[in-house]
Formats: C-alpha cells, sequence, structure tokens
C-alpha cells in the first residue's frame, strides 16, 4: 500500500510549506534488482477513483516506484511538486496521470530513475473493457530528468486511451529520451490530439521517440489483432542543445502512425550523433514538417510512403 492513499475521495488536499516526505525506497530498489518485482513496489502518493485531488508545495524524495500516482480521478491538480530519486533507481517514475481526466501538472521539478511524467491508461484487454482514457491534460512550466527513461512518456499501458493533451513550457535535461510515445500490438486503445510546444532540451540521448513495439503484456488473453492508434501528434516551438538522436519513429505495418506534425524544430547535434542524414529514423508513419532542423526523415517531410507512395500533401 502506498504511504499516502485514498480510495474515493473528494475534496482533497495534501500540501504543505515545502515540507518533505521520504519514500526510503532504497530497500524496494534493491528488491527489484533482486527479483525484478516492477509492479508489486508502493507507490508513494496514490489516489483512486477520487475527484479534486490537490498535491502542493511539498517535496518527495525516494519514492519505491512512481512518486503520484491518480488512477480513475478526475480534476487532479498539482502544483509546485518537487520529486527527486537517484539516477540509478530502478523504473522510477515522477507523476503518473493513470485513467485521470482533467488533470494540470504545473511549475514542478522532478527528477527521477526512469520517466518524470508518465501518462497511462490500462494495460491490454483490461485497459480495453475498463474504458476509461486519461484525457483533457495539461502540463507547463516543469523541470524534467529521466536518466534511463523519458521526460515525458505517453504509455505504453494505454488501452483505455490518452488525448487532448497539452505540454508547453517544458524545460528538459539530462534525460535519455525527451518525448516519448510508447505501445504495442494487442494494446488497443489511443494516443492522440497531443501538442507538444515551447520546450527546451539540454542533454537528451534521443529528442523524440514513438515505439509501436514496446513494453510486454500482462498475460495471454490480450488479442493480437488489438492495435494501437497513434494520430495527431504536433511537436512545435522546441529548441534542443546536446543531442544525440534527432528522433526515432517506429510504427507497424498495421497501424502506421499518422498526422504527426513537426515544426519550428532547432536541434543542436553532439559530436558523438549519427550524420544528419541519420538523425532521424522512421518506419510506418505519415506526417509533415516545417522549418526542422536537422532535416527529418522522407516520411516525415509531408509524403505518405508507409505503402510504397510518394504523394506531396
Amino acid at each position: 500500500m502506498s504511504l499516502i492513499n485514498g480510495y474515493m475521495l473528494h475534496d482533497v488536499v495534501v500540501t504543505g510549506d515545502n515540507g518533505t516526505i521520504d519514500g526510503q525506497g532504497l530497500l524496494w530498489w534493491d528488491r527489484f534488482n533482486s527479483h525484478s518485482l516492477k509492479h508489486s513496489r508502493p507507490h508513494l502518493v496514490e489516489f483512486v477513483s477520487s475527484e479534486d485531488v490537490t498535491v502542493s508545495n511539498l517535496t518527495f524524495l525516494n519514492a519505491p516506484a512512481y512518486t503520484i500516482h491518480s488512477v480513475y480521478c478526475s480534476h487532479v491538480y498539482i502544483n509546485k511538486v518537487t520529486a527527486t530519486t537517484s539516477p540509478e533507481s530502478p523504473y522510477t517514475i515522477g507523476i503518473v496521470p493513470d485513467s485521470s481526466d482533467n488533470v494540470c501538472i504545473q511549475d514542478s521539478s522532478i527528477s527521477m530513475g526512469y520517466d518524470a511524467i508518465s501518462l497511462k491508461s490500462g494495460w491490454d484487454e483490461y485497459g480495453i473493457s475498463y474504458a476509461r482514457p486519461t484525457a483533457n491534460v495539461q502540463i507547463q512550466n516543469v523541470y524534467l530528468k529521466a536518466a534511463s527513461g523519458a521526460s515525458i512518456s505517453f504509455g505504453s499501458e494505454m488501452s483505455g486511451g490518452i488525448s487532448d493533451v497539452v505540454v508547453r513550457d517544458a524545460h528538459i535535461h539530462n534525460s535519455l529520451s525527451g518525448v516519448a510515445f510508447r505501445t504495442t500490438k494487442g494494446r488497443g486503445g489511443y494516443m492522440k490530439e497531443i501538442d507538444v510546444s515551447n520546450i527546451n532540451m539540454v542533454n537528451v540521448g534521443v529528442a523524440f521517440l514513438a515505439n509501436g513495439s514496446f513494453g510486454t503484456h500482462p498475460d495471454s488473453g490480450f488479442d493480437a489483432n488489438a492495435y494501437p492508434l497513434v494520430s495527431h501528434i504536433m511537436l512545435h516551438d522546441i529548441v534542443g542543445e546536446n543531442i544525440s538522436i534527432a528522433g526515432e519513429f517506429f510504427g507497424t505495418k498495421e497501424s502506421p502512425f499518422t498526422s504527426v506534425l513537426l515544426s519550428n524544430i532547432s536541434l543542436s547535434m553532439n559530436s558523438d550523433s549519427p550524420d544528419d542524414d541519420d538523425s532521424w529514423q522512421c518506419s510506418y508513419v505519415e506526417g509533415s514538417s516545417e522549418s526542422v532542423v536537422p532535416e527529418p526523415c522522407f516520411e516525415l517531410k509531408g509524403f505518405e510512403s508507409s505503402y510504397g507512395r510518394a504523394v506531396a500533401l
């Protein structure tokens, strides 16, 4: 059970004068490394099926797994929060809106071993049947670091759907990936209508990642023909310094990623990065771009190419 938890609550405020809550996660991290207990560790703060939840003006240290986890919640407000774990901590994630709607995360600093902010909405057939999406999420003015994951991630558990997300004014640094979209066959669901803008990246491995073959399944009951929809993703007004790879977009043949829109992006690559021709890697993705440096892959230049076509849009 999480240190602070609530079920079916209304009008909840967890706040303080920047007081500190230390989850002392080292014991759990050691157990994870020994036994791969990814899904059996407690979180630091967790609310389930609750409404009007505020977490503000607090510092959280060393969460065993997630720092703040909202599941089946509405109207969640996270403001002026600092969340930190060791860069070596395994699969620690900062803030996780999970099948939750009307979520606002702002004015916060998050530094995690894996992902800083991760949006989720259910796992395979269970998420599909429950059908509770994560929607209407606003993330702004955040400082993010993700040692072995992504500063902002979507999925891979996204079977209930993720949509209508706005991310702006984010500072991403010292992260393996900047913005990541993760899913795989059998997930179903969708990730769509996502707008990411006004982002500053420094010392990031892969600036943008979209992977259609990422993640595992909880059991053998998933539908292998439940293909996820990834569409209408907008990435614009973004600058980066000391970037290793600009983008990796790998959709699937059965359900290519579509309507990926890139504009006004300028990434300064580091000395170890591949040549400009290889700084973007793409397959089974369709989209368009304008004023993007380095120049994106052919599939993101306004051509449809996943099925051998080359038609100017």
